[in-house]
């Protein structure tokens, strides 16, 4: 059975009602940064376990103590976790890495590198850039990983 994880990024201290509605169902999910405010990662635990890193934003108190990279298994899936993707500094295909999870720039979208789904979900706090409000959910069935990105707002 596959597991679906929720990818989020860069709210901001922002938690939308369209956000918690796209990631209902999820198994477990990724904040890659940015979090903003410790609210955020506590209505998403209500949803699935949360994993969260540490964003340029994310400086003082408890989102200031989020480390600045991990690695979550998921589904037989092994997935890295940083803010920044400027700031991955290995091969990931040869460390076992299925996924490389990012934020920070806030253009969603995924590909694959040398057998490496690389995803950003985009933005799901305030607007910015002109660009859509989003976030990501992934489908894990073994090695197989399907990603969808999903427009919170155009």
């Amino acid at each position: 059975m596959a597991d679906i994880v929720g990818i989020i990024s860069d709210t901001h201290g922002l938690i939308r009602d369209e956000a918690l509605a796209a990631l209902a169902g999820v198994s477990l999910i990724i904040h890659a940064g940015d979090v903003g405010v410790p609210e955020v990662l506590t209505a998403l635990s209500a949803i699935a376990p949360v994993h969260a890193v540490r964003g340029n934003v994310d400086i003082a108190g408890p989102v200031g103590a989020l480390p600045e990279a991990l690695t979550v298994d998921a589904g037989g899936a092994r997935i890295y976790v940083r803010h920044n993707l400027a700031e991955l500094d290995f091969d990931p295909r040869s460390r076992g890495y299925h996924a490389i999870i990012s934020g920070h720039s806030h253009r969603a979208g995924h590909e694959i590198r040398q057998g490496v789904l690389y995803c950003n979900p985009g933005s799901a706090g305030p607007r910015r850039f002109h660009l859509p409000v989003t976030l990501a959910r992934l489908t894990v069935d073994g090695s197989t990983l399907r990603p969808e990105i999903v427009t919170l707002l155009p």
